[in-house]
């Protein structure tokens, strides 16, 4: 009798470590792809059981909370949400998250072990801390005067301080709001199905996501190759450059909409806008050196954050010398994002120095406290100081005397750049207009803001839609906001 209690005792004993060791496997190595289950709601409770942290333009929440007195207690809320669609992006109970929402999630959620009282805590205790502040770089006068200038158009709008890489606006119209898809249910569905079916794609961030042919804003990275390179030793010297001038290796002619461009000078080139002179100016250069400058620049740059992912800029790497022609004119295959051509006017108004493009100025816990900064960086030196100088001063001709008139401000150093960028099949497409720019106060010893503004407008006449027309006016009244910060 003693030996049959005995043997049942170990049996048990067995059963209770056999017990032991499988819920030791399940927590070591099952855990997370339990947590993940889609048949697991405890992670969706236990992540809306709280209020999520908020989005900050300067020093007020765009961002809220409001109880459903459901299982998923608390849904996310968005102030002036079309407005500040394109920083935000949504967090929805359905559909996820995207941008800030997506890129700073551990912070917003009260997950990131920078909340967290201890080192290890969260890992530790497998909790939350009050879900985070994200305080963003924007400047809520220059995202309004940059939202109301586009006036619901297709384009984009992108802002930056040069001396330190901020991201004063980010606008993308047309725009939708975020707190449609917040919950659940039928309404988010349908507004989710109506969002992803409209033909304007209310959507899709512009600014960062959707790349164009940016046209003669270009000129602007040829230009800084050209002089660089010494394909082009005087600035304001005679180019040997024909009107209309023949692409190499072929019978097609590359015509020029501006008149005076046959041997014009670089700095006439430039302010006028002819094509004639920068495509020849891209193929003196030569392919490896224009693939160099604008790889400077940003562009094929697949891993620039801002922190959410920014599209890559397109310059080919593979071209015959006709299509390294129409490349440096911002055809061809090239193409940009409106962040990139922003960057691109901030380089030259920063002496040459191109800052790393961030969004988020500094996390804090829900208290107030700093736990991280964004520190202004180096992203790269895309040209030697003197050009950036002499591309200043052609950048100034452009608004004072050439086809940027519609962006000067008095009393103000402006510089800038328009573009009109064919696209579609045989260039059938309406042009997309562009204009890139920069301004500096008198009292100023550094520039406030360089910008870039495209606008897609289907609705006007070929002859209407220009960089100088379209672009440049939206351009002026994001910089004049930027000058009274």
């Amino acid at each position: 009798m003693i030996r049959c209690i005995r043997r049942a005792a170990a049996f048990c004993l067995l059963l209770l470590v056999a017990l032991l060791v499988n819920a030791a496997r399940v927590q070591l190595f099952e855990a997370d792809e339990l947590d993940d289950n889609p048949a697991n709601r405890r992670s969706s409770i236990a992540r809306y059981d709280q209020p999520r942290g908020n989005i900050l333009v300067g020093d007020r929440p765009v961002t809220g909370n409001k109880e459903t007195g459901e299982q998923l207690s608390f849904e996310r809320t968005y102030l002036h949400g079309p407005l500040y669609a394109p920083v935000t992006g949504y967090a929805s109970q359905t559909y996820g998250t995207t941008l800030i929402e997506n890129a700073e999630d551990d912070v917003l959620s009260g997950t990131d072990s920078l909340l967290a009282p201890l080192p290890f805590w969260n890992e530790f205790t497998r909790g939350r801390q009050p879900g985070g502040d994200v305080v963003t770089t924007i400047k809520a006068s220059m995202q309004q005067a940059a939202y109301e200038g586009l006036r619901g158009r297709r384009g984009a709008v992108a802002a930056l301080d040069p001396s330190t890489g901020a991201i004063l606006a980010l606008v993308s119209t047309p725009s939708y709001d975020p707190e449609r898809l917040s919950g659940t249910g039928a309404a988010v569905t349908d507004a989710w199905a109506r969002l992803n079916a409209a033909k304007s794609l209310p959507m899709l961030n512009r600014a960062i996501r959707q790349t164009y042919p940016p046209g003669s804003t270009f000129k602007i990275v040829t230009a800084a190759a050209a002089l660089d390179s010494r394909a082009v030793t005087d600035a304001d010297a005679a180019t040997d450059t024909p009107s209309p001038y023949v692409l190499p290796g072929t019978q097609t002619t590359l015509p020029n909409e501006a008149r005076g461009c046959e041997n014009a000078s670089l700095a006439d080139a430039i302010r006028v806008s002819c094509n004639t002179v920068m495509a020849h100016l891209g193929v003196e250069v030569g392919l490896d050196g224009m693939v160099e400058t604008a790889e400077k620049f940003g562009f094929n740059d697949t891993g620039l954050r801002i922190p959410s992912g920014v599209a890559r800029s397109n310059f080919d790497t593979d071209m015959s010398e006709d299509q390294v022609a129409l490349s440096s004119i911002g055809q061809f295959n090239t193409t940009a994002t409106p962040l990139q051509m922003a960057m691109v006017a901030s380089a030259v108004a920063n002496g040459g120095d191109l800052r790393r493009p961030h969004l988020v100025d500094r996390v804090t816990t829900n208290t107030g406290d700093t736990v991280r900064q964004q520190g202004s960086e180096s992203y790269e030196r895309p040209m030697n100081p003197a050009t950036a100088v002499q591309l200043q001063r052609m950048m100034v001709e452009v608004v004072e005397n050439g086809t940027g008139s519609n962006a000067a401000i008095d009393g103000v150093k402006v510089g800038g750049k328009t573009g009109t960028a064919q696209h579609g099949v045989d260039n059938s497409g309406l042009p997309y207009a562009w204009f890139i720019s920069w301004a500096q106060a008198p009292d100023s010893g550094r520039p406030a803001v360089a910008v870039a503004v495209v606008v897609e407008d289907a609705a006007a006449d070929r002859a209407d839609i220009s960089g100088g027309g379209s672009a440049a006016p939206i351009a002026r009244a994001v910089m004049e906001a930027a000058l009274e910060e």
